[in-house]
């Protein structure tokens, strides 16, 4: 074992420590930055371990070099670049385009690797026979379906790419069974041959019904969808470390593999779906019967910010239920600044988070915490809903599903059985939104009827602005 090599081991076992280390930090969101920040150490470990290696390699020519130094480079700044310029809103995008990203890398490398085999003089053995033509099948399958799926849900995430009214139909199982035998028939024929016949057919195939599975899918059920193409994307990356015959590539793909289910596991109880009618059943919003129409509101109450801030004044304990509309109007830290002037008063102040709220897993987490939004009162669902009843005055901002009591008091509600936050026990409910527009499940929000309810229309930051006005003119801030 020569230095290069025992200097590889050494990098690659730090690397591995790191990485578990930032995966676990993850689950909590005072550690996500910290954690964030260790596997990103890892993942810059770990390429240094490769291009270690590589160094004690004479085959690798100044050609090769050259190419992995400008790819590094390139890809390198485009990261940087995309992570300071993207906005809070486009993050589900950009989170979709990396794993992508992901994908695709693991898709090239099987490529090359079935094109160009690594050691054409080695003897025929059970790794050459078995594991690497499986290997290649699986990593070429699994990284297309993961580029092709995760750019569909990129371009309907940005608004680029509708949901096709065939797609809805029975018609659209029968294309994705037949392509997914054209693909296991590709898949056999590579492990046949052991060569890279059949390659380009899998290729072709597997990319096909990565759009097939993912375009019938709504804006309900992305944030499910998101997180298991991140599960994808990882055991992509595995299959790729056993085409390779690199062991940390192998750990780290099964990580983050095993810990897009997870999350993924989580999201689905959070909807009450089942994954399988995420991927097969089409948008949350298909089977929304007639009678819940939107337009059937007839006891709304609305009220003027002024209202909502003498409201806010009297209470004792107020808490925020950020949605979507919130991430849209940028006014996270206009809330943060409404939110410091009830607790100058001494109100206290807590943030309802729904395991779904927003586009992707933990967005309204990263919203707020850009905002400074202290970690103790980020509450979830399961903590938070028994505080509610205690609850002076609750804010909803751009949220609708989340807070609809249809899930609970209506069995013939498509939302029926998805556990919600249970603002309604709260003695006062304000709701900010621009518009009586239904969410993503396209229904009625039988909340917004309930007597102790009231309307405060209009764009999200433009009123709390307006309320953060009314409240210091009333002095909140300098009555305590």
């Amino acid at each position: 074992m020569n230095t290069f090599t025992i200097l590889k081991f050494t990098i690659d076992l730090l690397a591995v420590l790191l990485l578990a280390l930032g995966i676990k930090g993850l689950s909590k969101v005072r550690s996500a930055r910290q954690a964030n920040r260790l596997a990103a150490i890892a993942m810059g470990l770990a390429a240094l371990g490769v291009l270690i290696s590589s160094l004690g390699d004479v085959g690798i020519s100044i050609n090769a070099w050259l190419w992995i130094i400008v790819g590094t480079s390139v890809g390198g700044l485009l990261g940087f670049v995309i992570a300071k310029q993207v906005p809070m809103t486009a993050m589900p995008e950009t989170v979709a385009l990396f794993n992508g990203c992901g994908g695709m890398s693991s898709l090239l490398v099987a490529i090359a690797v079935a094109i160009f085999p690594l050691d054409s003089s080695q003897e025929v053995n059970f790794v050459n026979n078995f594991i690497e033509p499986i290997s290649i099948a699986v990593s070429v399958f699994v990284g297309a379906i993961t580029f092709s799926g995760s750019i569909v849900a990129m371009a309907k995430l940005q608004g680029w790419l509708s949901t096709p009214a065939w797609t809805q139909s029975k018609l659209r199982h029968l294309i994705n069974i037949s392509i997914g035998v054209v693909s296991f028939i590709a898949a056999f024929q590579i492990f046949a041959n052991a060569n890279s016949d059949g390659l380009w057919l899998l290729v072709v195939s597997s990319t096909l019904l990565g759009i097939g599975v993912t375009l019938p899918i709504g804006g309900a059920d992305m944030p499910v969808v998101i997180s298991l193409l991140n599960s994808y994307s990882g055991v992509a990356a595995a299959a790729a470390g056993f085409v390779i015959g690199s062991q940390l590539l192998i750990v780290a793909g099964a990580m983050v593999g095993a810990a897009g289910l997870i999350l993924t596991n989580v999201m689905c109880k959070g909807m009450n779906r089942s994954l399988l009618s995420v991927l097969f059943g089409g948008s949350l919003g298909s089977s929304v019967s007639a009678t819940k129409s939107p337009s059937e509101y007839s006891s709304i109450t609305s009220c003027s910010t002024e209202e909502c801030a003498l409201t806010l004044e009297a209470a004792e304990r107020v808490i925020f239920v950020p949605g979507y509309g919130l991430a849209v109007a940028q006014a996270q830290h206009t809330l943060r600044e409404v939110s410091r002037v009830l607790e100058a008063g001494g109100i206290e102040v807590n943030y309802a988070i729904h395991p779904v709220a927003g586009r992707m897993p933990g967005h309204m987490n990263v919203l707020l915490a850009e905002a400074d939004v202290p970690y103790e009162q980020l509450k979830e669902m399961d903590e938070i809903n028994s505080e509610f009843p205690a609850t002076d005055v609750v804010l909803v901002l751009g949220a609708n599903d989340v807070v609809n009591p249809q899930a609970k008091n209506d069995p013939e509600s498509p939302l029926y059985g998805m556990p919600v936050l249970n603002v309604q026990e709260s003695k006062t409910v304000f709701v900010v939104k621009r518009s009586m527009s239904s969410g993503y499940s396209g229904i009625k929000n039988d909340l917004f009827e309930l007597p102790n309810t009231s309307m405060v229309f209009g764009d999200a930051k433009k009123v709390l602005g307006d309320l953060l006005v009314e409240l210091k003119e009333l002095g909140v801030g300098r009555r305590g």
